[in-house]
């Protein structure tokens, strides 16, 4: 069993930034890779940026490319969201997940844990 525990959500006012950390703990995967997903209220989750354990390569969605940025501690188990220039619509829930697959994963069914997310609110 793996657990995930995200922190550093919290209310920001546009313009600002925020760093959100995600620590995992318990059972690992040896070609893992880990994400962080969002979901606004009325809106599905949607995928946002994700990181390869072992090679540290990312991926970020088009809507926070040059904003957002995913990063790893390995030593810490844990990856990090830096978030700036945060605008309203990012507001959400940002959850963090962890796969087994040898791959760049966007899509959330191929997430295997997740953890309780962290609300992030950007004021206009």
């Amino acid at each position: 069993q793996v657990q995930l525990v995200e922190s550093g959500g919290g209310l920001v006012e546009a313009g600002g930034s925020l760093r959100l950390s995600c620590a995992a703990s318990g059972r690992t995967f040896s070609n893992e890779g880990m994400g962080w997903f969002r979901q606004a209220p009325g809106k599905e989750r949607e995928f946002v940026a994700v990181i390869e354990w072992s090679s540290g390569r990312t991926y970020h969605a088009d809507s926070v490319k040059g904003r957002f940025a995913i990063s790893r501690d390995n030593a810490k188990n844990t990856i990090y969201l830096q978030m700036n220039n945060l605008k309203p619509e990012d507001t959400a829930v940002y959850y963090c997940a962890i796969h087994n697959r040898p791959w760049i994963m966007t899509s959330e069914g191929g997430y295997d844990y997740w953890g309780q997310g962290t609300q992030v609110t950007v004021s206009s």
